[in-house]
């Protein structure tokens, strides 16, 4: 995926952010903390990861698929778009 390396710093700042939310988890874990606080730092994982993947789908569809921005074809540039949306919406 070729088309990563030009948001490869963006993108492993993120997944090094998740790697101490994950590292955050694993030691309120060992100290015993409340079953809430972990949950809700779980739940915060899963957004940041759902973040990401939604990103990485919407480059691949531009990269790989077509992008709605340089597509010359008003119906397939739409139905880009319109699955872009769809995908955002389902990923929140």
């Amino acid at each position: 995926m070729s088309h990563l390396s030009k948001n490869k710093a963006k993108l492993l700042a993120r997944v090094r952010r998740l790697k101490g939310q994950i590292e955050a988890i694993e030691r309120a874990i060992e100290a015993e903390e409340p079953c809430g606080a972990v949950l809700n730092q779980v739940a915060s994982v899963r957004g940041a990861v759902t973040g990401l993947t939604a990103e990485l789908i919407e480059d691949h569809i531009r990269n790989h698929v077509v992008d709605p921005a340089r597509e010359t074809d008003p119906d397939r540039a739409q139905g880009a778009a319109d699955l872009i949306d769809v995908m955002r919406t389902y990923l929140k």
